[in-house]
């Protein structure tokens, strides 16, 4: 086991040396000919998140076992875990642990990702916490319902112990007129929106009664889900979590057939699941660094329509 052991660190420190000189930034410069060690311990574990090791939502080690590992002061891992949260490839925070986001994409909290994939590893993340908090913005929830399965099942499995779950989602209007989706060929038609109110409906009913079975269950002691709907059209989609991360992504238009009540129509539509999210991460360091401002905007955004124009979402069975 020693060897294997001996074989693993000497494979990290030479696929991190290959990486160095990919992740070093001008200014960065080399001390003596040698990496900086916040930089060199940055780029080592880097590398072997983007092995798969550890996986994504997964913990990193301790501050505690950084420091023995590497043998250097505690200001130098914190300085690397910084960085490696400033790229987004961790997140992590003063009183938690440090958690694998999505190996290696969202490079300074701007790389895009698909929304299945992105929303996945961040979920993932947030449910490693004792407190989860989740705002969303969308058309369906299609997306949120599909990333939240993996962390639910878990909890019921009884390897996650969340202590609180809140989730708040906004959804457009079932009885409004919107702008998406609708008939190429016929405005007026209204089977578009007839269908996409079902669809709503479904997901949200669907996505409350899985959290209902975790509240009869007992396993999280303080759960709320609330929905409310919007008179909007919405045309991007927007995921607020834990109040440090903001994943936003825009709905493209675009034309294609569906059957609906028998009958085949071409309507102009949008689809969820493989838009583009970018990912924007509040700095606790930096209040006034450019994610930590989209963050805390989108915040004040969404609280600004749940508190006023938002009303509870009629659904239809």
């Amino acid at each position: 086991m020693k060897q294997i052991n001996k074989l693993y660190s000497v494979n990290s420190h030479k696929l991190a040396e290959s990486c160095s000189l990919k992740y070093m930034s001008p200014g960065s410069s080399e001390i003596n000919g040698s990496m900086r060690p916040y930089r060199r311990i940055a780029a080592e574990l880097r590398a072997e998140i983007e092995s798969g090791q550890p996986a994504v939502g997964a913990q990193i080690p301790t501050q505690e076992s950084l420091l023995r590992r590497f043998g250097v002061s505690r200001a130098t891992v914190q300085r690397a875990l910084d960085e490696l949260r400033q790229d987004g490839y961790i997140d992590s925070g003063k009183g938690r642990g440090s958690y694998v986001l999505d190996r290696g994409a969202a490079r300074h909290g701007l790389e895009p990702d698909t929304a299945m994939l992105s929303l996945r590893a961040h979920i993932a993340a947030a449910f490693e916490e004792p407190e989860v908090r989740l705002d969303v913005f969308s058309l369906t929830a299609e997306t949120l319902h599909s990333a939240l399965q993996e962390p639910l099942l878990r909890i019921r499995e009884g390897k996650l112990r969340p202590e609180s779950i809140r989730v708040r989602l906004l959804l457009p209007s079932p009885d409004a007129s919107l702008a998406i989706p609708r008939s190429v060929a016929d405005p007026a038609d209204d089977r578009p929106l007839r269908r996409l109110r079902h669809l709503v409906s479904a997901h949200a009913i669907t996505l409350r009664s899985t959290f209902d079975g975790l509240s009869e269950l007992g396993l999280v002691p303080d759960l709320s889900v609330m929905l409310r709907s919007v008179p909007i059209t919405p045309v991007v989609k927007l995921y607020l979590i834990n109040g440090r991360t903001a994943l936003n992504g825009y709905y493209q238009v675009l034309e294609r057939r569906i059957s609906y009540e028998g009958e085949f129509i071409d309507i102009y539509d949008v689809l969820g699941l493989d838009a583009i999210l970018f990912s924007y991460q509040y700095d606790e360091n930096d209040a006034d660094s450019r994610g930590s401002q989209f963050v805390r905007e989108s915040q004040k955004w969404f609280d600004s329509l749940w508190s006023t124009i938002a009303e509870e979402l009629t659904l239809f069975e």
